[in-house]
């Protein structure tokens, strides 16, 4: 396996690189409050950065992913281009890939999805029922990917009559709300639960990578920090007990890296990816959370201020790991799944 990106994915990471590193800044963010930063998110599509990903494959948008995650920009990038534009080009009709696709490449249409299964949703001849406590950026979206009791994947469309939206405060100011269906006529996208499992494997591979720039990212401040502040005349970082945390935080930052370049290479190859799509969410949620931890912790008093860069990071993290699911119940599904039984 070759994990090094082509031309195409490196100039998307360094123009995602760019236009975060420019519009990102800690006084933009602390000024977007809880909500989505609406020009960050129209210049990243003037940019064409979601609708490259057709193009460079899931790997690429793990790449910028990793960009928004080092500066936990608050734009709805995973959501669109998992539930959006990769769930639609790799399951739906030619006719649906005609009809939704062009918004959702421009940004003109924005995607969620209510997966994994967290409420309990019915669907009777496509009419769907129930209500699904918080799915991630709804509060943007336009459309939403939703799955049934029997797995199937509908598309709804958020604006329409039955489909009600109450705004959700998560840990991580994602734009969430809480989705309720009442009678909602939906859209079939792929067939039977093969559909849901491989836009699910994608979804935790994708948010993964985003929890990768975050931990990058969390890291990077712990070291600026610690290499900078002084303590009985000498830099922090010369302490070895910081220099052990940073060295651990970084071997754990690599590791969901690795595991998540893995599963995204084998999607875009259209390989069994299941096994390492679950491997990535496992490395994402348990180190991703020590991580964090340990980027709060190095920088001392400082760490605790709720307004300084790095507790951003910590809140991110927390939420990507409740989002990628409890480290045992990960394991236990890759179990099941190792085992040829059904999770």
């Amino acid at each position: 396996m070759d994990f090094t990106p082509n031309e195409e994915q490196s100039a998307a990471q360094g123009l995602a690189a760019r236009i975060f590193g420019d519009l990102a800044t800690h006084e933009r963010l602390a000024a977007a409050g809880t909500g989505t930063d609406a020009e960050l998110w129209k210049e990243l599509c003037a940019a064409g950065l979601p609708g490259a990903v057709e193009d460079i494959g899931l790997l690429g948008l793990v790449l910028l992913l990793e960009e928004q995650g080092r500066t936990t920009a608050q734009v709805p990038l995973a959501a669109t281009c998992v539930y959006g534009l990769l769930a639609v080009a790799g399951h739906g009709t030619a006719e649906e890939r005609e009809r939704l696709l062009p918004a959702l490449r421009d940004g003109t249409a924005v995607a969620t999805g209510a997966l994994p299964v967290r409420g309990e949703v019915r669907s009777v001849e496509g009419a769907l029922s129930g209500v699904v406590p918080w799915v991630p950026w709804l509060r943007d979206a336009t459309h939403v990917l939703v799955a049934d009791a029997e797995r199937e994947l509908w598309i709804v469309d958020a604006r329409a009559a039955g489909v009600s939206v109450v705004p959700v405060e998560t840990t991580a100011p994602w734009s969430a709300g809480r989705l309720g269906l009442d009678g909602v006529r939906g859209e079939s996208l792929g067939t039977g639960p093969e559909a849901y499992a491989s836009v699910l494997a994608a979804g935790r591979t994708a948010f993964a990578g985003l929890q990768a720039g975050v931990c990058a990212g969390s890291l990077a401040r712990a070291v600026q920090h610690t290499t900078t502040r002084e303590q009985f005349g000498r830099p922090l970082s010369t302490n070895q007990g910081v220099l052990l945390r940073a060295a651990d935080a970084h071997m754990d930052t690599e590791a969901i890296r690795v595991t998540v370049y893995e599963a995204a290479w084998r999607y875009d190859r259209q390989r069994d990816y299941a096994a390492q799509a679950l491997t990535a969410a496992w490395w994402g949620s348990e180190a991703g959370r020590r991580v964090v931890h340990a980027g709060q912790h190095l920088h001392g008093g400082t760490g605790a201020d709720l307004d300084h860069p790095v507790h951003r990071h910590f809140l991110w993290g927390r939420q990507l790991d409740a989002y990628l699911g409890c480290g045992a119940e990960i394991l236990q599904e890759l179990g099941l799944l190792i085992a040829g039984g059904r999770p």
